[in-house]
């Protein structure tokens, strides 16, 4: 410990800066996949697509690499606004030396603590709220990140449901009128999900069902 000490009381200033932010650098690095799955769009966006390719019974069609880098992609676009602000507000000054480490992560919680606001239930904020046993918070600026990315997260999750909710009722149409036939000609050994299938994949084309998804996923946020 002390020998570290030494090193960073004898070396230069310019050095000591470019290694405390390739220090920085790495950790952002290392925490970024839980950044992306909790603090961004990705959580919805994955699971209502997961839910479309469940509804419509195709097993691993698409594969979970298009499904995730899909998703991947649409969180940039739908984030780019607030990732764009976070640069100019926090990345940008830090880097340049104007702003110290502490006001550059004050800037960049600002952004992601009003997109996540913007859609996290009142009664899941409150419920961490009153588990932590915090104040009320007088402002979006006020309210900590440990109080509100579970919040956010499981807000995500239940909107993620019940779009999924919505996606799987016209394809149960489906199996439900196909069991019905199959059972009234009497071929109950025959299994609905091998007969239905090819109607599910032509009526989600037919509607332009990737088309709709994404464009309600978009709308959504």
């Amino acid at each position: 410990m002390n020998e570290f000490m030494e090193f960073f009381n004898n070396s230069d200033p310019a050095n000591v800066s470019t290694s405390v932010k390739l220090i920085l650098l790495l950790t952002v690095m290392s925490l970024a996949p839980s950044i992306l799955v909790l603090m961004t769009s990705f959580t919805r966006i994955v699971i209502v697509l997961s839910f479309v390719r469940t509804a419509l019974a195709t097993q691993q069609m698409p594969p979970n690499q298009v499904i995730i880098g899909l998703s991947l992609f649409l969180t940039f676009f739908i984030m780019a606004p607030t990732f764009s602000e976070v640069n100019q507000q926090a990345l940008t000054p830090l880097f340049n030396e104007e702003i110290t480490l502490d006001e550059a992560y004050e800037r960049a919680s600002l952004p992601l603590k009003e997109f996540m606001s913007a859609h996290t239930r009142q009664k899941d904020l409150a419920l961490f709220l009153e588990y932590s046993q915090a104040e009320r918070p007088e402002s979006i600026e006020d309210i900590p990140l440990t109080t509100l990315i579970p919040a956010f997260a499981i807000s995500e999750i239940k909107t993620a449901f019940q779009i999924g909710f919505m996606i799987f009722i016209p394809f149960l149409v489906i199996d439900m009128v196909v069991a019905s036939v199959l059972m009234s000609m009497g071929m109950m050994m025959l299994p609905p999900v091998m007969i239905s299938l090819p109607f599910k994949i032509l009526l989600f084309v037919l509607v332009d069902g990737w088309y709709l998804v994404v464009k309600s996923l978009l709308d959504s946020f």
